[in-house]
C-alpha cells in the first residue's frame, strides 16, 4: 500500500495552499490528504491541541495499515511533534517545507517576542488581520502565481486571535525518532535550514517565495517525493 502524504498547512492560511501539490502527488500515484485547520481560529486554547486533533482525525480516516509522511509548511512545522504524539499510525518521516522548526527539547513559542511586538498593534476586535494583510504589497504579490489564486487563497485565510501566537507548543520526547528533512524555498528561512542540517537532517532547496508550492507545484512535488523516497521504500 502506498504511503500517504499528510500535507499540513499553517493555521495562518488555509488548505488551498497545499491543494495543487496534493493534486500533483496524486497524479504521480501517491496518496495525499490536506487536513483543514480553518476551525483552529475559533477553537478554545490550547490551539496546538486543536491542530493535533484535526490532523489526527484526518489520518484516522486513512486505511489502518497505511504508513504516513507528515509534510508541514511554514508555522505548521511547530506542531509536528504534537501531531506525531497524537496519532497511533506509523509515521515514517517528517518533512518541513519552508517551515519553522520545533525546539530540540522543551516547549516551542509559536512566535518570538519581536513578532509579538509587531502583531499587537494590529489586533482589532480581539483578532489579527488575515496573514497577507500584515505585509507590504511588494512582499505579498510575488508569492502568488496569478490574481485568481491570490483571491482564492486570501478569501479562506482566518483571522486568528493574538493568543494563538502567544502559546507554547509542547515538544514530546522521541517525536524525531524517524527520518526528518527540510525543503527550503528562500528568505527568511535560510537559518532554519542551517539548523535542520545541524540536526543531521537532509536539506534541499527549491528557490522561490514562501508559497512556492502555489507557483510551481510540480517542482515542489518532485522534490518532496525525491526527499522521501527512502522513507517510503522502508514501508514495502
Amino acid at each position: 500500500m502506498n504511503t500517504a502524504y499528510v500535507l499540513v498547512h499553517s493555521p495562518s492560511v488555509g488548505p488551498l495552499t497545499w491543494a495543487s501539490t496534493a493534486q500533483a502527488l496524486e497524479g504521480s500515484g501517491a496518496v495525499a490528504i490536506v487536513p483543514s485547520l480553518l476551525g483552529v481560529a475559533d477553537a478554545r486554547p490550547p490551539f496546538w491541541w486543536s491542530v493535533a486533533e484535526k490532523v489526527r482525525a484526518a489520518i484516522d480516516r486513512l486505511p489502518p495499515d497505511q504508513a504516513v509522511v507528515i509534510v508541514a509548511h511554514s508555522n505548521a512545522g511547530l506542531f509536528v511533534p504534537v501531531i506525531v504524539e497524537a496519532t497511533s499510525r506509523r509515521i515514517v518521516g517528517c518533512l518541513f517545507v519552508d517551515a519553522a522548526l520545533p525546539s530540540p527539547a522543551g516547549p516551542t513559542p509559536v512566535a518570538p517576542p519581536e513578532l509579538l511586538d509587531f502583531l499587537r498593534p494590529k489586533v482589532t476586535g480581539g483578532r489579527l488581520p488575515q496573514w497577507t494583510a500584515w505585509w507590504d504589497e511588494s512582499d505579498v504579490a510575488p508569492m502568488f502565481p496569478d490574481a485568481q489564486t491570490r483571491r482564492a487563497v486570501s478569501a479562506e485565510q482566518p483571522r486568528l486571535p493574538l493568543s494563538y501566537y502567544e502559546e507554547l507548543v509542547p515538544t514530546p520526547a522521541g517525536w524525531d525518532n524517524r527520518p526528518c528533512g527540510y525543503l527550503l524555498f528562500g528568505p527568511p528561512y535560510e537559518e532554519v535550514a542551517i539548523d535542520a542540517r545541524q540536526r543531521g537532517w537532509a536539506v534541499d532547496h527549491v528557490p522561490g517565495g514562501h508559497l512556492h508550492q502555489l507557483v510551481d507545484p510540480r517542482a515542489v512535488t518532485d522534490r518532496i517525493m525525491a526527499m522521501t523516497r527512502d522513507w517510503r521504500s522502508s514501508t514495502s
